[in-house]
């Protein structure tokens, strides 16, 4: 039992990066309708400014942070400006298609900053954990501070962002364009704007996601961009433009993946090295033979 608690609690504090990850592709699919596949891209490029900031630099690592995610934030406007925006109008998969060059072109880049070396950002919980249930001479449940971090700060920001969402003028009109765009120009909102600002939220949000990954003390090369990519079977399986499907679909993820890296060498060694890796896409392909759309995914309704 010991075992169980301490890989569910582990597996949401992954499971919070996943749904933090995730909800960065929500934000520009529900404004866009693009499945931007440049996100790995974006992840990894704000692990990369967070280092030189906070370690090259010296800043205060919130403020790095910070600074780190506004960067990744403008150039993920100026991708969507120059490369995203001329593509209105035309075959979804053609878009889908650019970002996943504009992926390959980022991942470059991204080899090219950090110089074929493995780099570091610093770390802000240490490796140190609380002993929940105390056993005799051991730990019997413990949870380590950076997966309470990671918990913290997804639900800081991602509550901040609900209200935002929900209340302020800017808000509301993001959601109203993600609704009906013609109906958005016609109240005399800034499609265009929205559509800007939507890319900016979302790289940020994924820049933030690569820091939380790598606030651990472990070190970041560019090939670690992949990893942005295991919040896939998150995304669909809480459904493609759900915010709440993003969130739940997160932490499932991350609990699922956490069982299995604890349990499966013990029972299962014959499944191989990484299953865990493997685990979300099976449960994905589960949940997608039921439910075609998601847990909470919008069905499409089409008339004959």
């Amino acid at each position: 039992m010991g075992n169980l608690v301490t890989a569910v609690l582990a597996g949401l504090g992954d499971g919070a990066v996943y749904a933090l990850i995730a909800v960065s592709f929500v934000i520009i699919f529900r404004a866009t309708g693009v499945l931007n596949f440049a996100q790995p891209g974006l992840l990894i490029l704000g692990t990369f400014f967070t280092s030189v900031l906070a370690v090259d630099q010296g800043l205060p690592f919130w403020v790095a942070v910070a600074l780190a995610m506004l960067i990744v934030a403008v150039i993920s406007m100026g991708i969507e400006r120059v490369a995203i925006r001329p593509m209105i109008g035309r075959p979804v998969f053609s878009t889908a298609l650019v970002t996943v060059g504009l992926f390959i072109m980022l991942l470059i880049l991204a080899f090219r900053l950090f110089a074929a070396r493995a780099r570091t950002i610093n770390d802000p919980w240490q490796l140190d954990q609380w002993c929940l249930v105390q056993g005799e001479g051991s730990c019997t449940v413990a949870f380590y501070q950076h997966h309470a971090g990671k918990i913290v700060v997804v639900a800081v920001v991602l509550a901040v962002l609900g209200l935002w969402l929900s209340r302020s003028r800017t808000g509301l009109a993001m959601r109203a364009t993600s609704l009906d765009q013609e109906a958005a120009l016609a109240q005399g909102i800034n499609v265009g704007r929205m559509f800007s600002l939507a890319w900016g939220i979302g790289g940020a949000l994924a820049a933030l996601a690569g820091i939380l990954l790598a606030a651990n003390g472990s070190v970041v090369q560019a090939n670690d961009a992949l990893f942005a990519l295991v919040a896939l079977p998150a995304l669909i399986l809480g459904g493609i433009d759900s915010l709440r499907g993003a969130l739940v679909g997160g932490l499932v993820m991350g609990i699922v993946s956490a069982l299995a890296r604890t349990y499966q060498p013990v029972h299962a060694p014959w499944l191989g090295p990484n299953f865990e890796n493997v685990a979300p896409y099976l449960v994905m392909i589960l949940v997608l033979l039921i439910r075609p759309y998601g847990l909470f995914g919008t069905k499409e309704v089409q008339r004959v």
